[in-house]
């Protein structure tokens, strides 16, 4: 078995082959798909979506790209909807410096109100980070977020040594994109090599962006997961089985509140 254990199947670019695009990906042992919420207004598509699927579970937060539109989220609100059965996460959520979509201190203010919400619900983040190391990891201190035994993941890593160790160190999970399998992805390889345990790593999409290699620059879907998990066994000199069953098993781990065993 294998998790995408994160994509956006809300998307639009998704509508118009959803069920042939899930059976393919469950014919690869793809067996669970966590879809991403990134924007509260749209969070009932989400949730629908998971409602239509037993394999599928979803998150409720607001992306920081998305904050200036939507304002940081109510804590009431985000509380008030994780009481969902099929809402299992917290995000994503994070601070982006790169784009700077929306401000700073807004996006600051978001981040510690999903934090605050994780902390009181016991379900994990997922976090986006984007030029914005420091900053994440003094909110991160600041807010104790050590309290959590397994606070979340760092979703489509993709940065330094230093920040993978420190997120760690906290009890985050990482996670590998697509972007792994890129030939000039040179340090994320070797973090992902050498500083990442198989035991703190999970697997991703993040559909329909970020397609791996050999399918980049076309739209990608959760059935490409199977592709990174090559590329990490490759680099740790394993075997697809063995990521397959560590990931998974991570996930579950992780993601406490999704079902194991379906009706």
């Amino acid at each position: 078995m294998l998790v995408d254990s994160h994509c956006h199947l809300n998307y639009p670019e998704f509508q118009e082959d959803f069920s042939a695009m899930i059976a393919r990906a469950k014919t690869l042992g793809i067996q669970r798909f966590l879809t991403i919420s990134t924007e509260l207004s749209k969070v009932q598509e989400v949730i629908k979506i998971a409602e239509g699927t037993p394999e599928i579970f979803c998150t409720v937060g607001v992306h920081p790209h998305e904050v200036e539109k939507e304002g940081p989220p109510a804590i009431q609100a985000l509380l008030t909807l994780t009481h969902h059965p099929k809402v299992v996460g917290i995000g994503e959520t994070g601070l982006d410096y790169y784009y700077d979509h929306s401000p700073r201190d807004a996006q600051k203010l978001s981040f510690r109100n999903h934090i605050r919400v994780a902390k009181e619900t016991g379900l994990p983040l997922i976090i986006h980070s984007r030029n914005a190391e420091e900053d994440i990891l003094a909110i991160l201190r600041e807010e104790k977020i050590q309290d959590m035994e397994k606070p979340g993941v760092i979703h489509c890593f993709t940065g330094t040594k230093e920040f993978a160790l420190a997120c760690m160190d906290m009890g985050f999970y990482i996670s590998a994109s697509g972007i792994v399998t890129f030939p000039k992805a040179l340090d994320l390889q070797e973090t992902i090599k050498t500083h990442v345990p198989l035991s703190r790593l999970l697997v991703e999409t993040d559909a329909p962006y970020l397609a791996p290699v050999p399918h980049r620059g076309k739209r990608n879907e959760p059935s490409f997961v199977v592709h990174t998990a090559e590329k990490v066994a490759g680099l740790k000199g394993i075997s697809l089985k063995e990521v397959e069953e560590q990931t998974t098993n991570n996930f579950f781990a992780l993601f406490g509140k999704v079902k194991k065993d379906l009706p």
